[in-house]
């Protein structure tokens, strides 16, 4: 929706040979509170940039999220 929302970058995790990026919102509202966006990591035409793009997979969501969970145990 065009606004800028801080994150707290948390994890990068590999799967299936495509990287995603775990984020924390850093102004989030209390019902939102300890939800962590996952994001799919593309590259730019730019070395020093990178683009991150929405997961609409569920299957994809659920898999790294559970990587996540397990590798902050």
């Amino acid at each position: 929706n065009g606004e800028e929302v801080p994150f707290e970058f948390l994890d990068l995790i590999e799967l299936d040979g495509e990287e995603y990026v775990v984020l924390l919102p850093v102004d989030e509202d209390e019902e939102d509170a300890g939800e962590v966006v996952i994001l799919k990591v593309e590259d730019t035409d730019s070395e020093e940039e990178e683009s991150y793009v929405s997961v609409e997979d569920e299957e994809v969501l659920n898999r790294v999220f559970a990587m996540f969970k397990e590798k902050s145990i």
